[in-house]
């Protein structure tokens, strides 16, 4: 008998998803009856996104795992008629357009490059920037995205420091966690990176207090989540150039709203949501992988704690 998967995410992501998880089930060959609609009772696994239909996880009797689309889980963790496993997504395509656009953007600060983008007014403006050697900049969240951005920087020379909540290692790397090493990481920081996941512990978390820590002039990139930060404060900070620039990939509300002050405030860059997305290819190859541990009886990658939220 085929295994039953149910795609459960917007309808008009099924054409570019559905043909793709085909060729990846096929390439591990699975025999899958693929739909986009199916009797609950009747699935086996769910090809999941949090801004699709499913809400109630009750009716999925026989149903073995749920397998998200997004690396971000806030918003299904704590659904609570979901009892079975929730694997987030990890995805190579994911990761590697996350280094991509935060070693852009960290290097773009670094190296001062949008004063000489706005600045074509016949002033002759010579600013040589600081060696990579000599830029400290901090990641806040040493997960998947975290660590291999810490990578990639650390290979240009920067002065890299990470934060996470529990204690981690990472070559070349300085690591730091609890609330100490959070303070240090801020106190430190001209440069700053927020790659943590949403959590109860981590809203809010850069508020008026933890922001003041952060060097006089520090840049704030954030592509994780836009609760991280207390719009508020930053704003405050960035009006009072305590904070001297924040280049935001990830808001409270999305889209950004038109009339939002982030559009028009000068030391802002907003880019709407483009850091990283899950590409159709490789994500879909992620999830036949793990469809094909669960019938194995094989442990699925990328599981949830549910305690922790990610």
């Amino acid at each position: 008998m085929p295994i039953n998967v149910l795609f459960a995410a917007k309808p008009e992501r099924w054409s570019t998803y559905g043909p793709a998880l085909k060729r990846a089930f096929d390439e591990v060959g699975l025999d899958v009856d693929l739909r986009p609609d199916f009797d609950p009772a009747e699935v086996d696994y769910l090809v999941y996104a949090p801004n699709g239909s499913v809400t109630d996880f009750t009716p999925f009797t026989r149903a073995k795992a749920v397998l998200n689309l997004w690396a971000g889980v806030e918003d299904v963790v704590g659904n609570t008629t979901l009892h079975i496993p929730l694997a987030r997504m990890v995805d190579d395509g994911l990761t590697e357009g996350m280094v991509e656009w935060v070693v852009g953007h960290t290097l773009r600060h670094h190296l001062g490059i949008d004063l000489h983008i706005h600045g074509q007014d016949g002033q002759w403006r010579a600013h040589v920037p600081p060696l990579a050697r000599d830029r400290k900049v901090g990641i806040l969240g040493l997960g998947e995205l975290g660590r291999e951005c810490a990578y990639a920087l650390r290979e240009l020379k920067f002065d890299v420091a990470g934060w996470s909540r529990s204690e981690k290692q990472l070559n070349g790397v300085k690591c730091y966690h609890g609330d100490a090493g959070l303070r240090t990481v801020l106190g430190r920081s001209e440069i700053l990176i927020l790659l943590l996941p949403l959590t109860g512990d981590t809203r809010d978390l850069l508020d008026a207090k933890r922001l003041a820590l952060l060097p006089e002039g520090a840049v704030i990139i954030n592509p994780g989540r836009g609760p991280l930060i207390d719009d508020a404060a930053l704003l405050d900070a960035l009006d009072s150039g305590r904070i001297g620039h924040a280049t935001l990939d990830v808001f409270r509300v999305e889209p950004l709203p038109v009339d939002h002050p982030f559009w028009t405030h000068p030391r802002v860059t907003v880019t709407p949501h483009i850091a990283s997305e899950t590409r159709p290819e490789s994500a879909s190859r992620v999830i036949a992988e793990n469809i094909r541990r669960g019938e194995a009886g094989a442990p699925f990658m990328h599981l949830v704690n549910r305690d922790l939220g990610y």
